[in-house]
């Protein structure tokens, strides 16, 4: 298969499962917004929303790294350039949701 099917093939599956998990975030979002502290940290050192936000975090990573990738391809001429650019935005779009997963499951 060819790599730029295979992108595409992932950019659409990565999409559709963000779709739930962003309603889920957002609705989690309206009732947490107006709370105190205490009832923000019950919501994010429970283990479901821990584990479902885990799963958006990684998924909005995965998604905004592919669709940033097809930006460098079609607008970086120079192939030096965009490898570096593309290598900074994969190890981006790696580390931050690690970071983000550790700091989430220490609460």
């Amino acid at each position: 298969m060819i790599i730029a099917t295979k992108k595409w093939i992932f950019l659409k599956i990565s999409g559709a499962l963000l779709i739930p998990l962003m309603l889920w975030f957002t609705l989690n979002l309206i009732s947490i917004y107006d709370q105190g502290y205490n009832e923000v940290m019950i919501f994010f050192t429970s283990s479901s929303s821990k584990f479902l936000f885990s799963v958006f975090i990684i998924d909005a990573y995965f998604f905004s790294a592919l669709s940033i990738s097809e930006v460098f391809e079609d607008y970086i001429q120079n192939d030096k350039i965009k490898n570096v650019a593309n290598k900074l935005l994969y190890a981006s779009a790696v580390a931050i949701p690690i970071i983000t997963i550790i700091l989430i499951s220490n609460l």
